[in-house]
């Protein structure tokens, strides 16, 4: 799966890897859903950590359809809305 993070790159991630993303990505809307500022950007930088962490940066010449789109460490919870389907940022079985 290529993930891709704004305004950072891309990186391929195992599917296998997505339960531990998803896990972050139900706390951070719950957070988004309580209005929890704080706690929403701890969540979501988590969340971007765990992806960078988890994944291998794709070569910056590289450019590869992606499967998710992550927003930016600094988006806001106004703009981080605007990605989000149903499932949150990662959709079950993506």
């Amino acid at each position: 799966m290529i993930v891709r993070i704004m305004g950072e790159g891309q990186l391929t991630l195992a599917d296998g890897r997505l339960a531990e993303l998803n896990k972050l990505d139900d706390e951070l809307l719950s957070e988004m859903d309580n209005g929890d500022g704080p706690g929403f950007r701890g969540t979501l930088q988590a969340l971007l950590a765990k992806v960078r962490e988890l994944g291998e940066p794709l070569p910056d010449d590289s450019l590869e359809p992606s499967d998710l789109i992550l927003p930016s460490a600094d988006a806001t919870l106004e703009e981080v809305q605007e990605f989000l389907s149903d499932d949150g940022l990662i959709p079950d079985g993506a």
